[in-house]
């Protein structure tokens, strides 16, 4: 017997990544209204090279693909726009205040470690290859990370899974 499942017709897995990115915008318009409840944070994954990322120069210097910001204890202004479909935040770098903007689109991963729920995206690199040219660098101040690595770590969902007692 065959018990392998037929190919879909229908793009259950774009629309399930589109739930998911819901689920993250709802949560990130949640605590830029609200501030992050008790021990809540989150981790915000994005791809640096990105059309439409604007980061201070420093920090694409140093994370040219990929960077992971941690919104907990001091950041301001963050807004969800979904008109742009873009979100912003700032954030200290070596102590020096910058609005990072982030489209959607670049965003790779978001996680709230304090209830262990981490959420992976995909990037059309399409997008990006057609688009690159026209990045705009942003910010030219001097900065340094806070929070981040070299091709920044993304976390896994099952990290994140809740463990049977």
């Amino acid at each position: 017997m065959d018990h392998e499942l037929p190919e879909s017709l229908l793009p259950y897995d774009e629309w399930v990544e589109d739930a998911y990115r819901e689920v993250m915008l709802r949560a990130l318009d949640y605590a830029s209204t609200e501030g992050l409840p008790g021990e809540h944070h989150f981790y915000l994954t994005f791809l640096t090279d990105y059309p439409g990322v604007i980061i201070p120069d420093r920090l694409r210097a140093q994370y040219p693909h990929e960077m992971t910001i941690v919104l907990q204890h001091q950041f301001w202004d963050l807004k969800v726009d979904r008109d742009a479909l873009t979100v912003s935040v700032g954030l200290s770098f070596g102590g020096i205040g910058s609005v990072l903007v982030i489209p959607f689109a670049a965003i790779t991963a978001f996680a709230d470690p304090h209830i262990r729920m981490a959420l992976r995206f995909t990037v059309d690199p399409g997008e990006m290859a057609t688009e690159a040219e026209e990045t705009d660098s942003g910010s030219q101040e001097e900065t340094s990370p806070q929070i981040s690595g070299e091709d920044a770590q993304v976390v896994s969902l099952d990290a994140f899974r809740k463990r049977p007692h």
